[in-house]
């Protein structure tokens, strides 16, 4: 794993933009993510954070702009090309193997992002470091289907975490949970940080504001301020665009 300067960040957007007919879904984004850090996407509904997120995972192709991850250009290249170079994602929609149990679903992760031809005991010993670091080591043998939907997130998490990934884009780890639920998963968030950075992008507005080191808002399709979140949260063109709704 190469390092970076210190000045060079871990994830650099630039210009990147995609139109879908005459919707323009990303505007000449510029995005910059530092190693090391948690750094939030927020925006209203249909400013284009999931589209963005696509197209840094590799999921959809810009029409125009350039990604560059870890110092090298990847903006052609294809998810799991990009998931080997450490760059991960969950997804707004659970994708989890139903006819597997909680070990099953991580093990297969494991395997799927590891490049060495790992033995059965390596897979399901490192598998089961996953479920303990997400709080399921105790739901290892159950079904998907007896999961709660909190349970549910925190094992989509893991399958993003389980192949060591220097960057993990978490698309609304959040979204549809309760109280309990959305702390425990900040509280997993705040494991993760200790050695992995973050791409968060959530509704949860309070939340991100207690976990993000910064902040970037995303408004039809443009980033319209990016910084500390106090410094974003007191900017009148975010409060007028999106933070006077909350």
């Amino acid at each position: 794993m190469a390092a970076l300067s210190a000045d060079t960040p871990l994830l650099d957007v630039r210009r990147l933009s995609k139109r879908f007919g005459g919707v323009v879904a990303s505007a000449g984004v510029d995005l910059q993510v530092e190693e090391g850090e948690v750094h939030a996407l927020i925006g209203p509904n249909g400013a284009g954070k999931t589209t963005l997120v696509a197209q840094l995972a590799g999921q959809l192709r810009p029409d125009g702009g350039q990604i560059v991850f870890a110092g090298a250009d990847i903006t052609r290249l294809a998810p799991h090309q990009r998931a080997r170079r450490g760059l991960a994602r969950s997804f707004q929609i659970t994708r989890l193997f139903r006819s597997f149990d909680v070990l099953g679903n991580v093990a297969l992760a494991v395997q799927a992002a590891s490049r060495a031809s790992l033995r059965r005991e390596a897979i399901l010993a490192r598998a089961r470091e996953v479920l303990a670091e997400i709080g399921l080591e105790a739901r290892a043998d159950a079904p998907i289907a007896a999961l709660s939907h909190g349970e549910q997130r925190a094992l989509e998490v893991g399958l993003a975490v389980a192949g060591w990934p220097r960057l993990v884009l978490l698309d609304e780890p959040m979204a549809g949970m309760g109280h309990d639920e959305s702390r425990r998963m900040e509280a997993l968030i705040e494991r993760l940080r200790t050695r992995t950075t973050l791409l968060l992008i959530e509704h949860d507005v309070d939340a991100v504001f207690r976990l993000a080191d910064r902040v970037s808002v995303l408004v039809s399709g443009s980033i319209i301020a990016s910084g500390a979140p106090e410094t974003v949260r007191r900017d009148a063109a975010v409060i007028e665009a999106y933070l006077g709704e909350e």
